[in-house]
């Protein structure tokens, strides 16, 4: 099992503002990083995903922009 790199580990994590509030649909993200790394926020000790910046933009923009369904 890889660890969590420490830079992740105590970083102010923020619940994105499109997550589904306290019902469990929640991802976190970290700014001012090279990378933007992902969590769940159920799971903050699991896997974190890390996006360049521009596929991380092209993500919150198809998200912004309806393109993405959840089923």
């Amino acid at each position: 099992m890889q660890q969590i790199p420490e830079a992740y580990a105590t970083a102010a994590w923020r619940k994105s503002s499109y997550s589904n509030g306290d019902v469990g649909e929640c991802l976190e993200v970290v700014g001012g990083m090279p990378v933007v790394p992902v969590r769940d926020s159920k799971v903050r000790g699991g896997a974190i995903l890390a996006f360049g910046p521009g596929p991380w933009s092209g993500f919150v923009t198809a998200v912004k922009d309806g393109r993405l369904s959840a089923g």
